[in-house]
């Protein structure tokens, strides 16, 4: 009997596509988003807003817990306070849940930075940045899968379009450009 290799070739390079297909798509989305961190946050999203209030006098000229959590309420009643301190004679920062609150004592202008996870990307970061040890054996035998797809999809189709004519000229493209890059950039 025969081995046909190409059957086994195919079988494989099939069926670790369905298996990986979810993991490749996490790690796709999210190494293009963590490519970017420098032009956004790729796990929270800020919202920056702004807001008015009439600032209460204090006896020390500095309010207390108590009035800083009164005047939250008069912002949003869902703010979490956490701590706040006076960075000047002028401005109070406030830290509540998930951001912050700054205040000028004098005008009772108020910028409100709140951050909110990503809802679909942050975790999928968090996998990318392998958080856990199972993950990592994980995300390590889905790299072997990785070359065992690359390498069987070169011995996929046969004839012109195959390794040994458009193929190989394609394949040496997908070389020569991460080579240029090394060459440019690295040495």
């Amino acid at each position: 009997m025969d081995f046909k290799w190409r059957k086994w070739n195919r079988a494989i390079h099939r069926d670790l596509g369905y298996i990986f297909f979810f993991t490749t798509i996490i790690y796709a989305l999210s190494g293009i988003a963590i490519n970017h961190r420098d032009d956004w946050n790729p796990n929270y999203r800020i919202d920056i807003s702004t807001d008015q209030v009439v600032f209460p006098e204090a006896e020390s000229g500095k309010l207390s817990k108590t009035q800083i959590k009164e005047l939250l309420e008069t912002l949003d009643s869902d703010f979490v306070y956490r701590s706040h301190y006076y960075s000047n004679s002028r401005t109070l920062k406030v830290f509540i849940k998930d951001g912050n609150v700054l205040i000028d004592t004098l005008t009772g202008e108020v910028l409100i930075e709140q951050t909110k996870r990503r809802p679909i990307l942050a975790p999928m970061n968090y996998l990318h940045y392998n958080p856990i040890r199972w993950w990592t054996y994980f995300s390590d035998a889905y790299a072997v899968a990785l070359t065992l797809l690359a390498l069987s999809g070169l011995f996929i189709l046969k004839g012109k379009n195959g390794i040994t004519r458009r193929g190989a000229w394609l394949t040496g493209i997908g070389i020569v450009i991460p080579v240029v890059f090394l060459i440019l950039y690295f040495y």
